[in-house]
């Protein structure tokens, strides 16, 4: 039996080590590849900010799975201590007694494996593999790996391969930079962004592929003027552009649910719905895709708050609910009599306009024969103060 150690930070996981594994296991013919997150690396301490051990794991489990021969190991995590590699690979040739071990290593690592913590142990029992292009370091390598045949009685491996020349470092700038779930792939990107690893900020196209998949294709064509709307407004009035575009994007991903769901909703993230939302999925909407916008997507509590009020207002809003409350109102593919007045208001005297859609929801109720909800009516007595 043929198997492979892929050891490593993973911090974080990405395509990279994907294709990596993939390389590994075509070039030596394994039978099985452990993937190996450290717990504490003994080398260097992590990035301040990074994941726990744990979290690293599982975000290695979400790259890895449907990868039929890798399994991800949580062992160096659940060891006290500095994670040494030499202790992992001894545990797992006394789990596969006569297999033959082959120690995954970029060029760095190889290079400096005489370094390592019981370095000769650790030789001779995985026999190293080192990834190399065929351009590069190639006369480095070979002479490398003759001192090693010559010290030690090991032949190492060399993988050939175009593997992605990631650099986790760049990843971790790259996902603050709002981009980056090219080189994570789908679902770590997600968990990347609902989690909030890395300082990690949403990709506004991939955002919208998230939200308009929830929607009905005329919701769809409403959330995109809400959109150019906010940011129009938010440059208007200096407020946060990217807060108010995620906003937008995000602010009625619940709104074709039914009621059933999303009282569902409510008690799967903890809201609890007050009388008049219990009964309106329209009122409701608004309270479930914050929580969604929040729990799923990794939205600030700015964000989060301008959702959540972006229906019937409230008293004392921030400058990101008025701007969505506004957005929402005067979209483009709004029609009312009075737009073009709220329209105007909202880019002359922010409050009044915003005083003035509150006024103007009241009276679309009351000729509907239907009760304003309280923070409706508390939000338009806020003004009148």
């Amino acid at each position: 039996m043929r198997i492979g150690i892929f050891g490593g930070t993973f911090n974080p996981p990405h395509r990279g080590h994907l294709v990596a594994t993939r390389a590994a296991i075509d070039a030596l013919e394994l039978d099985r590849l452990y993937v190996v997150p450290t717990g504490t690396p003994p080398h260097k301490p992590l990035p301040a900010g990074s994941p726990e051990p744990g979290d690293r794991h599982r975000l290695a489990q979400l790259l890895f799975a449907g990868e039929e021969l890798v399994q991800v190991l949580d062992m160096e995590i659940k060891r006290p201590g500095p994670s040494y590699t030499v202790d992992t690979v001894k545990a797992l040739k006394a789990q596969h007694l006569g297999a033959d071990f082959f120690l995954l290593l970029g060029t760095d690592m190889f290079l400096s494996i005489e370094q390592w913590h019981r370095a000769e142990e650790l030789i001779r029992l995985a026999t190293p593999a080192v990834f190399a292009r065929e351009q590069g370091q190639g006369g480095e390598i070979a002479a490398y790996m003759g001192r090693i045949k010559d010290l030690y009685g090991i032949e190492p491996a060399r993988i050939y391969h175009d593997i992605l020349a990631l650099s986790s470092t760049e990843i971790r700038d790259t996902l603050a930079a709002r981009q980056g779930v090219e080189l994570t792939g789908e679902t770590v990107y997600r968990e990347l962004i609902r989690r909030g690893y890395y300082g990690a900020q949403v990709k506004f196209s991939w955002l919208r592929e998230q939200a308009y998949s929830m929607l009905l294709p005329s919701r769809v064509i409403h959330v995109q003027g809400t959109e150019t709307e906010a940011v129009q407004l938010a440059r208007r009035w200096n407020a946060d552009v990217d807060q108010a575009r995620e906003a937008a994007i995000l602010h009625d991903i619940t709104k074709g649910f039914d009621l059933a769901e999303q009282l569902r909703l409510c008690q799967k993230y903890d809201m609890i719905p007050d009388d008049m939302e219990k009964k309106c999925r329209k009122l409701l909407h608004a309270k479930t895709g914050a929580a969604i916008a929040r729990y799923e997507f990794g939205v600030c509590d700015t964000v989060f708050s301008a959702i959540a009020c972006h229906t019937t207002g409230r008293p004392d809003m921030s400058l990101a609910d008025k701007i969505l409350y506004l957005a929402d109102y005067i979209e483009p593919g709004r029609k009312f009599a009075e737009v073009s007045k709220l329209r105007e208001m909202a880019y002359t005297a922010l409050d009044t306009a915003v005083e003035y859609g509150l006024q103007l929801s009241l009276e679309e109720l009351r000729a509907r024969g239907l009760p304003p909800h309280p923070r409706t009516r508390a939000a338009i007595d806020w003004y009148g103060r």
